[in-house]
């Protein structure tokens, strides 16, 4: 059987209460208790030390109520707090883990499904030709615009709408159409599309899908032309040729009967699509490629030939925000010479084809790519590159900052934690003292290769002071009646109180060195590692 799956938070809540995950029920409200006496607020008068009680004894409560309620303690185990915060209630009789994963996994699936009903989902486009030739013979920039909208509206969880329509005008002529359709999810592996379309194209129309395998799927549809009756037939068949490569084959019935047969490949640097079409009136194949230079820029050649089209385009983009991107593309073809602009903005496109000429003369043609490619390598080189680099500086220093901050005010809020503990520490180790016992002399925990640096130094040095924390007040405390101290297994350290992770992401280590029955020791425990003292193997 799988392990389960271990909590991102490392067990804090049995490390602020000292308990190993197998601590029965009297153990965790033998911890909760003593540690409340400690840290409840009623014990202290000054005003500061009072705020910093609340704060640790709110904490201690909250890990007991979670490690006290047997559903909640068993949700905490396998998905730590992200499985409480999701809201996840567990009945009286799901007792097994995989009772409490179900549930978990249908909850969250609920999440996502109502999270759909929050936001409708929007797309749209503008297409604006400009055509310079046009202009230079006195008829006017624009060679003609379109746009396109479409929103997606989840109405229920099997059923969703989407509501669309066009507009296109060229010249003195135009034309639009407004398009329905509702989806209805059968199953977790077959829907049913139905659709209309009102305007140039009026027609009525089914499609089902359904995988058919975990590598396959298919899709069937029929269309009915309200002008003029005909009957359009369409029958498509997807399939996993790899992991990154999907081919398909796309047969059509009717008017304009055609079969298509292609394959797209997608990985993390680069994507590449071709097909090839063969129609009772036409033919034709296209072909792709997108190389991705980064996460922010990429490039893309394409090309298509067949009875209706022969052009060639290449050009690139880049991503400026979270949100936007634009692209500039070069395109030769049976129309002539045209420069491409697309901005991208969350689902929505501005797309600005620019017609420079229908000839194609040889210098013309070379400088319409050359002359963008340059402009676009010196800004790229003397513009772009620089403000991005300095954005990143900017934003890694500020980052630092944050992190800075942050780790001071863990370190302060650690801090503030010893010396609620040292009174009731320095109890125990002075009648640990008094009976020859167990008592901590120096404990050390941060970044590994400091805290062994200074294991060898009387104090932490000036250099290493911000990645090593003093813990022997805490330890001491954890000490019990008996003269021993365990630390668990698979509890991360930085969750025991007094302490706090002076160094995330780094591997850290815990130095103690301890004086039993006279006698002086020194072990070293890595951060999830268990440690029991006193042993005999630990002595100098």
């Amino acid at each position: 059987m799988a392990p389960e799956p271990e909590p991102e938070d490392g067990r804090e809540l049995y490390a602020l209460l000292h308990l190993s995950p197998e601590s029965s029920d009297e153990e965790i409200r033998r911890a909760y208790r003593q540690f409340a006496q400690i840290y409840h607020p009623d014990k202290y008068q000054d005003a500061q030390m009072k705020d910093v009680a609340t704060e640790n004894f709110q904490r201690i409560r909250d890990a007991y109520e979670i490690l006290s309620d047997e559903n909640k303690r068993q949700i905490y185990d396998i998905y730590g707090m992200e499985g409480l915060n999701s809201g996840l209630e567990l009945g009286p009789k799901l007792n097994k883990p995989e009772e409490i994963k179900r549930q978990l996994e249908e909850l969250r699936r609920r999440k996502e499904e109502e999270k759909l009903f929050v936001h409708a989902r929007s797309t749209g486009s503008i297409l604006a030709n400009i055509s310079v030739p046009q202009y230079l013979d006195g008829d006017g920039i624009m060679g003609g615009m379109g746009m396109s909208s479409e929103i997606e509206l989840p109405v229920s969880k099997q059923n969703t709408v989407t509501v669309g329509g066009n507009l296109v005008v060229d010249g003195t002529t135009g034309s639009g159409a407004a398009t329905a359709v509702l989806c209805h999810q059968l199953s977790s592996v077959s829907s049913i599309d139905f659709m209309a379309t009102a305007g140039l194209r009026s027609l009525i129309g089914v499609q089902t899908f359904r995988q058919i395998s975990p590598n396959s799927t298919a899709t069937s549809g029929i269309a009915l032309s309200l002008r003029d009756g005909s009957v359009n037939l369409s029958n498509g068949w997807t399939r996993q040729l790899s992991e990154d490569t999907v081919g398909n084959i796309q047969l059509v019935l009717g008017t304009e009967s055609n079969i298509s047969v292609g394959w797209q490949k997608k990985d993390e640097k680069r994507s590449a699509a071709g097909e090839i079409k063969f129609g009772t009136n036409s033919f034709g194949a296209s072909a792709h490629y997108t190389h991705r230079f980064s996460s922010k820029s990429h490039g893309r050649i394409a090309g298509r030939v067949g009875s209706t089209a022969l052009d060639f385009e290449i050009g690139g983009g880049r991503r400026i925000s979270e949100f936007s991107t634009v692209r500039m593309l070069y395109n030769i073809g049976i129309q002539g010479v045209t420069w491409r602009f697309e901005l991208n903005r969350a689902g929505q496109k501005l797309v600005i084809p620019v017609l420079l000429s229908t000839d194609f003369n040889a210098l013309f043609v070379t400088g319409a790519f050359a002359i963008p490619s340059t402009l676009y390598f010196l800004l790229q080189t003397y513009v772009v590159k620089p403000y991005y680099l300095r954005r990143e500086k900017q934003k890694t220093l500020e980052k630092m900052d944050s992190l800075s901050t942050q780790l001071t005010e863990a370190r302060q809020a650690a801090k503030k934690s010893q010396r609620l503990l040292e009174p009731v520490s320095n109890r125990k180790k002075n009648k640990q003292q008094e009976s020859d016992g167990l008592v901590i002399t120096k404990a050390l925990y941060g970044n590994h290769k400091k805290v062994k640096e200074s294991s060898q130094l009387s104090e932490i040095d000036d250099n290493v002071a911000s990645q090593v924390l003093d813990v022997t007040i805490p330890l001491n405390f954890l000490v019990t009646e008996a003269g021993q101290l365990k630390l668990h297994e698979g509890i991360k350290k930085s969750g025991i109180m007094g302490f706090y992770d002076p160094c995330p992401g780094d591997p850290k280590l815990l130095l103690v060195e301890y004086i039993f029955h006279g006698r002086q020791y020194k072990v070293m425990a890595d951060d999830y590692g268990a440690l029991s003292i006193p042993q005999d193997i630990h002595e100098i």
